[in-house]
């Protein structure tokens, strides 16, 4: 049987821990159609990996399994989790890795994955994406239902996002992704910046006189605020990266000027 799954983890390419991964979904289902969404999201940063697969997800057809594993928590107390939406399947840590996500789509089911006749025989403490959630994608794509795997529960655990605080004279967000190109992606929604379209963004003391609409709207090398294609206000450089120019990272905060 066919079946698309995606990968998005911190694993990286150098250690073989993604290769293992799809090693074992295709022992199992030699048929499945496994898709990398990426294996670069910075170690143990949920929020990223969260962010991640929110971007790419929700282009993916119905009834595809994504596997998301950036799991800080392995081998503790965090709950291995099957979520059934009505478009997906979801496998992977109970951490809020798929808050995001789940804001586009409606919950079935949540399942805490126990039965251990779907895992990989013994279970490694440290190494839960081969030996529980790569099988249960790998099974989930053969056709076992959702509930074979586990006991249903009624809630998990929910991502730990910054909020964004407003006042008469700002708007106060925080940059929660850096992507490859080292643009800089704030939780500032376009529904906030509806209201300071015409208005000043102060970044690392930094000061950016408006938002644009891209990169070419500013000459090449200067900083430039746009709304991003996940309709969040990003800050990046024209032919440059903003990462390294502003000496920012995760955390940094930025102020849209009202």
């Amino acid at each position: 049987m066919s079946r698309i799954i995606t990968l998005t983890t911190d694993f990286g390419t150098k250690d073989g821990y993604a290769g293992a991964v799809k090693g074992v979904i295709s022992s199992i289902n030699p048929e499945a159609q496994i898709v990398d969404i990426s294996h670069q999201v910075p170690a143990r940063n949920i929020l990223s990996g969260a962010f991640c697969l929110l971007n790419a997800a929700p282009f993916y057809p119905q009834g595809t399994i994504h596997v998301a594993v950036v799991d800080p928590g392995v081998g503790g107390s965090r709950r291995p989790i099957l979520v059934q939406t009505k478009r997906y399947c979801l496998v992977g840590p109970d951490n809020g890795i798929f808050d995001l996500v789940l804001e586009k789509d409606k919950v079935s089911c949540f399942i805490h994955l126990t039965n251990l006749d779907h895992f990989l025989g013994r279970v490694s403490a440290t190494f839960h994406g081969r030996d529980i959630f790569a099988p249960v994608a790998a099974y989930l794509s053969l056709g076992v239902k959702p509930d074979e795997f586990g006991v249903q529960i009624k809630k998990i655990n929910k991502l730990s996002f910054p909020l964004v605080t407003k006042s008469a004279k700002k708007i106060v967000g925080e940059i929660i992704h850096i992507d490859n190109f080292g643009n800089l992606v704030s939780n500032v929604t376009w529904f906030e910046l509806k209201q300071a379209k015409e208005s000043k963004i102060k970044i690392k003391n930094r000061v950016i006189p408006k938002i644009s609409t891209t990169f070419s709207d500013v000459k090449s090398g200067e900083i430039v605020a746009y709304l991003g294609s996940s309709n969040l206000l990003e800050v990046g450089v024209n032919l440059g990266n903003a990462a390294r120019t502003l000496r920012a990272e995760v955390g940094d905060k930025i102020e849209i000027q009202l």
